[in-house]
């Protein structure tokens, strides 16, 4: 969805940058607008590997929930800036145990409009509006009630927004009121990026966004301070870690990891 060749569809804005969008990309994508483009071409012209990050980000997701279906969780729940990709959660999930249930919450119009497309035809799958900020809107939402079973364990899923809230928006306490919620057993995972090996960018890329998404607080998180959003849960091997270096099929080295300043990590709440 080029912005030259389709308008953006009611309550969307094609002058206003979007998570999701920019998200999209960087994975090749194309739904996305200008603004959008230009925000990504000021990312990467610091940080060329910002692309191949997204790639590695969707190969994180579909080991995780494979992993998880394994463990036995049938219940997903995906929260943040996504747009639909090759191999979504439900698509992962559902083709391992075809029992599984997957809701995806979002607050761009276009993740939304594009997750309903995809999932209309599929009944163990549902959209609902939220944003983690609202933790109980979520959790209550009508079609979160009807697919997920909060009695029971379930995999929540928070990928590459957590590092665009900053803390006195209620960043860590909106995730562990999220966390307070879930059964024992349930599974939180995460993914965001780090400046521990990019200290010279660190500042600069946060400007980028702060600025696009008028948002003037807030600075970039070390390894250490996003490790704190798994407070309350119990880090399951190999702990957060860089992206690739999360249960890869095939080993990478220490120096290829950190090329990509993403870490990654999978939660359990205990009980």
């Amino acid at each position: 969805m080029s912005d030259a060749t389709q308008p953006p569809s009611p309550g969307v804005s094609a002058s206003t940058p979007s998570v999701a969008r920019i998200n999209n990309y960087f994975a090749g994508g194309k739904d996305n607008f200008a603004i959008d483009r230009e925000l990504a071409e000021k990312v990467l012209a610091l940080a060329p590997e910002a692309k191949a990050m997204g790639e590695h980000v969707q190969e994180f997701r579909q080991r995780v929930v494979a992993h998880l279906v394994e463990a036995g969780v049938r219940q997903f729940l995906q929260i943040g800036a996504w747009l639909p990709v090759e191999r979504n959660v439900h698509q992962i999930a559902q083709e391992l145990a075809p029992e599984s249930r997957a809701v995806y919450v979002a607050d761009d119009p276009v993740a939304l409009n594009h997750a309903r497309a995809l999932l209309a035809t599929n009944e163990r799958t549902g959209v609902a509006e939220g944003v983690i900020l609202e933790p109980d809107a979520i959790l209550d939402h009508p079609v979160t009630r009807r697919l997920i079973d909060l009695s029971q364990p379930v995999m929540v899923l928070l990928f590459g927004m957590l590092q665009y809230i900053p803390d006195d928006f209620g960043a860590y306490e909106s995730v562990a009121a999220l966390c307070d919620r879930l059964a024992p057993g349930s599974y939180v995972a995460i993914t965001h990026a780090v400046f521990d090996t990019r200290p010279d960018i660190a500042e600069a890329v946060a400007d980028i966004y702060r600025d696009a998404l008028k948002r003037p607080s807030g600075g970039p998180r070390t390894m250490a301070e996003a490790k704190r959003f798994f407070d309350g849960l119990e880090l399951i091997e190999p702990g957060f870690v860089y992206v690739r270096q999360w249960r890869p099929h095939t080993p990478v080295s220490d120096a290829e990891a950190v090329k990509t300043w993403i870490a990654a990590g999978v939660g359990r709440k205990p009980g």
